[in-house]
């Protein structure tokens, strides 16, 4: 392959685009929503052109921000659902803090209402999370059928809690937001296990109950 080949051009410009959507949810999430342009492709290591040619404008950056990371979160809950022998292991792998997952549920918060309602609307988008939520439906209904998950929540619960969890993490001087998001996944891990305690009020919430969310 010479260096000006169609297949090293192609290759390249994947690799520049992966290392702006990269550099550009990190200083979305860091920096703010306004960070410019000129500064995202200087961290990035590509010329403005560059992005440019990817991305005419802020908005196109932040949809395929969101898209990327949600699609990366897809992927690992369909490795998870794959490749682990409990439906319970697959559960936490999927629903634990990737940095995919935290980006996903954070970055909206970040943006005007009129981009977090472009981002709701976006078909890709919701797509993938349609896809999303029949992956972790799936491994609900398996971890209780083996008896690993409690009887009484629902797909929605999860999303919720692990929704909740996520959006709430904060970044602290001495760096214990890990440590206190590690705790805190890990009680309410502990609260969804099955086990003879007391049922939860209401009724188990389906994904489709989160629907507004």
């Amino acid at each position: 392959m010479t260096a000006g080949s169609p297949e090293r051009l192609r290759a390249d410009a994947r690799r520049n685009r992966r290392k702006i959507l990269a550099t550009a949810a990190l200083a979305f999430v860091e920096d703010g929503p306004y960070v410019p342009m000129e500064e995202i492709a200087r961290r990035a290591g590509v010329g403005v052109g560059t992005l440019y040619r990817h991305f005419p404008d802020r908005d196109a950056l932040i949809m395929a921000v969101v898209r990327d990371n949600l699609a990366a979160t897809l992927v690992r809950a369909r490795q998870a659902a794959a490749e682990e022998e409990q439906a319970w292991d697959a559960l936490v792998r999927s629903m634990s803090a990737s940095d995919e997952t935290r980006l996903v549920l954070r970055l909206p918060t970040l943006f005007s209402p009129a981009i977090v309602a472009a981002i709701q609307a976006d078909p890709e988008i919701r797509r993938i999370r349609r896809e999303l939520v029949v992956v972790i439906d799936g491994l609900v209904r398996r971890a209780q059928n083996e008896g690993s998950l409690r009887a009484d929540v629902g797909t929605g619960d999860l999303i919720h809690l692990f929704s909740l969890l996520l959006r709430g993490v904060r970044r602290t001087p001495d760096d214990t937001a890990d440590v206190a998001l590690e705790r805190a996944q890990a009680v309410i891990l502990d609260g969804l296990r099955a086990h003879s305690g007391d049922l939860l009020p209401g009724r188990p919430l389906s994904a489709t109950d989160l629907e507004a969310e």
